[in-house]
């Protein structure tokens, strides 16, 4: 599976895998489905249970189109509304574990949505098969209106869930120092203990400074560097979490 890799908002780059063809196909089957059932739904209610069939065929021809234009304009917008409320994910997405992102770490915002949204009458609806090449051959696996938009496609599956990477053993008298952890996400989270395990490991001070002052940033906290050093600093923020989060074993 190929991958991307995004400088994080902790400025370090992460690998994510990215969306194969035939998820992107199955997600986009899935909220099709969802599209479909909807004006089902609708129509059905309208014509056969309120009955506006005969008030209907009185209308002229403007008035009839400005009707199913109002009617079916959830369908159009559905793609863009879902990504812009569901950061980055439709349920056709959310169901396959697929994500639009930024690919320049920042996190994508309605006007990269609304890109992409308007790119789906040439990528789908007008020239199919020109998208579907694209995505083929395109090194991150894009459309055009990923290209436009600078966004990619990824895929959230993931062979070790994100509770496993940010585990850790807690003893029952352990007393938390920062409850302003709880400002952090999983995702955030996850980040953090991978890039610091890293650091850890390679003995790498400058990627524990960066984490230092992105997690004091979120949580809005100074500490004494008298008393605790940027590594316990890191180091305790990941235990709080797992305290606060009701994550310890």
């Amino acid at each position: 599976m190929s991958q991307i890799a995004i400088n994080t908002s902790q400025n370090v780059e992460i690998n994510f895998n990215i969306a194969t063809l035939g998820e992107r196909i199955l997600a986009f089957l899935v909220d099709r489905l969802i599209q479909i059932a909807y004006l089902v739904s609708v129509f059905y209610i309208l014509f056969e249970v309120v009955n506006v069939g005969p008030i209907f065929g009185t209308w002229d021809s403007w008035s009839k189109g400005a009707f199913l234009i109002i009617v079916t304009f959830p369908v159009y917008v559905y793609t863009l509304v879902c990504e812009s409320l569901m950061e980055g994910q439709t349920f056709g997405k959310k169901l396959l574990k697929i994500k639009v992102v930024k690919i320049d770490g920042y996190q994508a915002g309605f006007g990269d949505y609304l890109v992409r949204w308007v790119f789906r009458l040439v990528d789908i609806y007008i020239t199919f098969l020109i998208g579907l090449i694209t995505v083929m051959v395109s090194k991150n696996n894009q459309r055009f209106g990923d290209m436009a938009s600078g966004t990619a496609v990824i895929s959230l599956k993931n062979n070790i869930n994100i509770s496993h990477t940010i585990l850790e053993n807690l003893g029952q008298d352990y007393v938390p120092l920062f409850p302003q952890v709880i400002l952090l996400s999983d995702n955030d989270m996850r980040i953090i203990k991978e890039n610091y395990v890293k650091a850890m490991k390679n003995n790498d001070r400058q990627i524990i400074s960066r984490l230092t002052s992105k997690i004091k940033e979120i949580i809005k906290v100074e500490t004494d560097p008298t008393k605790i050093t940027e590594k316990q600093f890191v180091g305790r923020v990941i235990k709080d979490y797992n305290y606060f989060t009701g994550r310890e074993q």
